[in-house]
């Protein structure tokens, strides 16, 4: 199948199948006789893992390992132990963005939101505390 043949069954643009390739997460694609690339099902699906992986927001290392296991059969112990990784790093974003959020809601309903030039959402930004 062409690549956007490819890209439709697996859910991952053209562009980004290409990126793939060229950072090896997807080795190997054949290309027919007019050099255009051929993907077959086991590329597909592939990319289908990469897309899920994504979806969970792994790096592309993490991808890069995960891709391994899966290839390799290695035990689940392997996967686990990168996925409550992985787990711990979301809930320090999950910790940071619930800070910004709170904190940005304080200085909006401090904000008069007026004609009136002062602003604490300015001056927290420029580096100033209202």
């Amino acid at each position: 199948m062409n690549i956007g043949e490819a890209a439709q069954g697996s859910g991952v643009t053209a562009k980004m199948i290409r990126y793939y390739e060229s950072i090896g997460l997807l080795p190997g694609v054949k290309r027919n006789q007019n050099g255009y690339r051929a993907y077959d099902a086991q590329d597909v699906h592939r990319l289908r893992f990469v897309r899920r992986a994504r979806d969970f927001g792994f790096s592309m290392d993490q991808i890069e390992t995960l891709l391994g296991l899966w290839a390799q059969k290695r035990p689940s112990q392997e996967v686990k132990a990168l996925a409550l990784a992985h787990v711990r790093e979301l809930d320090e974003k999950i910790e940071h963005l619930t800070e910004l959020r709170n904190t940005l809601k304080h200085l909006a309903s401090c904000c008069h939101g007026d004609a009136r030039p002062e602003c604490p959402i300015l001056e927290d930004l420029s580096g100033r505390k209202a």
